[in-house]
């Protein structure tokens, strides 16, 4: 037990923390759809896997687990807090059985963390220093350990 909360202190370090910078509110913004704003910033979320991680980041030259939310869901016309805890507690409860996609992932691996989730049992997230976003599945055992809810962002 104590190898999963070493490895989740590792693997989610820096991610629950304040920003260290302001977000780039001139970071450009998706190209309208006729999609919702969830599922055009689920889109965005899987378009920027591969972006790097950094603490406090907030645009796609960096983003931490919070900041890559408030980016793809700004660029989706939404405005959501900053921080994982602030995001976790301005959503609407949804039910993991009726998770939809755009929908917020929250953990506690030890330390807030948020996820958005894209369908299929996946969310995308930002983990950690020296990874960049990534596609996870929410039945991997790490997340499952951790999972701590999910919510809907008010539009």
């Amino acid at each position: 037990m104590w190898r999963v909360l070493v490895m989740a202190l590792i693997f989610l370090a820096g991610c629950g923390g304040a920003p260290q910078r302001q977000p780039n509110a001139l970071a450009a913004p998706v190209a309208p759809t006729t999609q919702s704003p969830a599922a055009t910033a689920a889109r965005l979320a899987v378009a920027l896997v591969g972006a790097p991680y950094r603490f406090g980041g907030a645009a796609p030259d960096g983003f931490d687990c919070s900041g890559l939310v408030w980016y793809v869901y700004h660029s989706a016309g939404v405005l959501v807090p900053r921080t994982a805890a602030e995001q976790r507690v301005a959503v609407r409860p949804v039910d993991v059985d009726h998770l939809e996609p755009g929908d917020l992932v929250f953990f506690q691996t030890p330390l807030n963390h948020v996820g958005i989730y894209i369908g299929g049992g996946e969310f995308v997230h930002a983990p950690a220093t020296g990874r960049t976003v990534e596609r996870m599945s929410l039945h991997s055992p790490f997340f499952l350990l951790g999972f701590a809810g999910a919510g809907r962002p008010v539009s």
